[in-house]
């Protein structure tokens, strides 16, 4: 992939791993990766999730 390549829902939600429900209620809530519409259709790009998920970092995971 290139980071300028656009996802759909599908593509994204297998990336992340979670079902399509789970993007829709992010997309509703404001609290998912930023999405583009383009027409009917949402799109995602790849630059955008990246930044989401790296803002989405837990930096105390797995310390005690």
């Amino acid at each position: 992939m290139t980071t300028d390549q656009l996802l759909t829902i599908d593509d994204l939600a297998e990336m992340l791993k979670v079902p399509k429900q789970t993007l829709y209620a992010w997309r509703y809530r404001s609290e998912g990766p930023l999405g583009h519409r383009i027409g009917r259709h949402v799109r995602y790009r790849l630059t955008d999730v990246d930044d989401w998920l790296d803002s989405q970092r837990d930096d105390n995971s797995g310390r005690r």
